[in-house]
Parts: structure tokens; sequence; C-alpha cells
């Protein structure tokens, strides 16, 4: 992987972690908050219940560039429940 590449996957790892971090602050879906606090009472650290979440999301936003759909809420929102239980690739 080129310094290029790694660059811009870390930035997008940020911005999804950001996102994450937005989501649990405005409580907007409530599930963001409910699920992050889920994640640490269980024992995740911060970093790694917030990596999860900003996995979950990035696998709902290539879903929309793939399939040119809207952001799916629902679907979304039960995917951030299953944590620790990531999403399959053909969801």
């Amino acid at each position: 992987m080129s310094e290029q590449e790694d660059g811009e996957e870390s930035f997008a790892e940020e911005t999804l972690i950001q996102a994450i971090e937005n989501q649990i602050e405005s409580e907007s879906p409530p599930a963001a908050r409910a699920v992050f606090n889920k994640l640490t009472l269980v024992g995740y650290e911060r970093e790694d219940a917030l990596h999860l979440m900003a996995l979950v999301l990035a696998h709902e936003i290539e879903a929309m560039l793939a399939q040119d759909r809207a952001f799916d809420g629902q679907w979304y929102e039960q995917a951030l429940r299953a944590l620790p239980t990531l999403p399959d690739e053909d969801d």
C-alpha cells in the first residue's frame, strides 16, 4: 500500500470515527449511544467500540454507493445493535 493510500484510509477511518462520535453525542440515532454504552460495559475499550461502530457505518455507506440508494437507517440501527457481531459482506 502506498503512503497516499495509507493516508487516505487513515483519513476515511478518522472521518467515520468522528461521525460515530457525533451520533453518540447527539443520540441520533438513539441506538448509537446505547450500543456504545453496551460495548464499553462488556469490556471494549473506547477506541475499539468506536472502531466497530465505524465498520458498520462504512458497510452501509459502501452498500449505498454500490446499490445507488439512500441510507437505510433501520438496517444501520439493527446492525449497530448486533455488535460486536459485524454484518456479513453479502448483506
